[in-house]
């Protein structure tokens, strides 16, 4: 147990060497931290996923949940609205042909079937948004490329899983009602982003009370577990509800509040103290959620790594080609279309999806989930490597010639 609470208070302190040093060497913390949990966890064996039982996934949403929130706050609605139609393409598009590249490979390379393919497709087809939030937050993007990308990722986790469970349904009841399917897609998009709204206007207008209790710094966060949870709880995406819920407390004036006088008087906003507190919580949360990331990825035979890594290079390039279309304005510089190019790791939603084919007996359940865990692993790096690698010159005119940008 000692050892233990030791290596605890240790990981703090290593998690802000990496944070110092990523303005210097630009290797993401987020990498780091995954292969430490790999090295005591599946090479060295001194933890397994068993051993945080519940916790650990239930670490995992807390983390997704908090990451998401304290992204919010930093949104601006005004930016926010005109990045809607670039999120949109950027999302569909690229969640669409990932989708379709995944279950290629899974057809001719990995035997796969049609559904088990698409299965594995729609599983990896999104960006992790504990992944992208924290390194587009670090690398300090304008704000434009910054919102789309924190909205790709949003967005994409709730196609995801709509997504496999629409498949899951397919195999064993038979079939879905395309209608019904997209009406779910939408509900669970729309009335989340309206709780989240109403959820936060509705503690803007409270919280001055609040504030009259006693040690209630963190009554915020508890606040959107409360909203995450009822979201859930109605079949809705509680990320989204989650999302939505900062951008409304620190956009709220752009709601029409402040013209209503009575109202106004009413409004304590968001102060300093708890948006640092709130940063604090996300730095902890990813430290420790990466390491369990880290120790929850399963090695399967050789072969995976290499299919792993033809799925994760085939989609690069297609993010590359995408971003170069949707990000071709002036106004994207070259720095946010390359990084935006990047940003296609999976994370969270596709390690905890990637076990289901498995649980309800779909052909190939093995196979699809340890290929998706090292999917996980391999985009991450790669998304990683490539960050790591912009700063050099020669990489810079290689991304310009082919995002046709002009260099800085």
């Amino acid at each position: 147990m000692a050892a233990t609470i030791l290596i605890i208070g240790l990981m703090v302190f290593f998690a802000h060497f990496l944070s110092l040093q990523f303005g210097k060497t630009h290797i993401p913390d987020v990498l780091v931290l995954m292969l430490v949990g790999i090295i005591v966890g599946p090479l060295l064996g001194f933890v397994t996923p068993e051993d945080f039982g519940k916790m650990g996934s239930l670490i995992a949403t807390i983390a997704l949940v908090v990451i998401l929130f304290e992204s919010g706050t930093s949104l601006d609605l005004d930016v926010l609205g005109k990045s809607v139609a670039t999120t949109g393409i950027l999302s569909l598009v690229c969640f669409a042909v990932t989708t379709a590249i995944v279950a290629a490979v899974g057809m001719t390379v990995m035997g796969l079937g049609v559904l088990p393919a698409f299965l594995m497709g729609v599983t990896l087809g999104g960006t992790s948004s504990a992944v992208v939030i924290p390194m587009v937050n670090a690398l300090r993007l304008s704000e434009k490329p910054s919102t789309v990308l924190v909205l790709e990722s949003a967005l994409t986790d709730v196609l995801c899983i709509v997504g496999v469970f629409a498949l899951l349904q397919i195999y064993t009841q038979g079939g879905v009602q395309p209608g019904r399917l997209v009406g779910g897609v939408l509900s669970a998009l729309i009335f989340a982003a309206v709780i989240g709204m109403l959820g936060g206007i509705g503690w803007l207008l409270v919280l001055g009370k609040v504030r009259d209790f006693p040690n209630t710094i963190s009554s915020t966060l508890a606040y959107v577990f409360i909203v995450y949870g009822i979201t859930e709880l109605l079949g809705f995406s509680g990320a989204i509800a989650a999302l939505t819920l900062g951008i409304s407390l620190t956009n709220y004036e752009k709601f029409g509040l402040r013209h209503i006088q009575q109202l106004d008087r009413k409004i304590e906003p968001l102060n300093e103290i708890d948006l640092t507190f709130y940063r604090e919580a996300v730095f902890l949360l990813k430290t420790y959620f990466f390491v369990y990331l880290g120790t929850s990825i399963h090695f399967g035979e050789a072969q995976l790594v290499a299919t792993a890594l033809l799925i994760v290079v085939l989609v690069f390039v297609m993010r590359v080609l995408l971003t170069k279309f949707v990000m071709r304005e002036p106004e994207f510089s070259l720095r946010d279309a390359a990084v935006t190019s990047m940003m296609a790791p999976k994370g969270l939603a596709a390690a905890v999806l990637a076990s289901l084919p498995l649980q309800y007996g779909v052909s190939g359940g093995e196979a699809i989930r340890d290929t998706t865990y090292m999917v996980v692993l391999v985009s991450i790096t790669f998304t990683a490597v490539l960050v790591m690698t912009y700063p050099l010159p020669t990489v810079q005119k290689l991304y310009s010639r082919v995002l046709r940008k002009p260099m800085p």
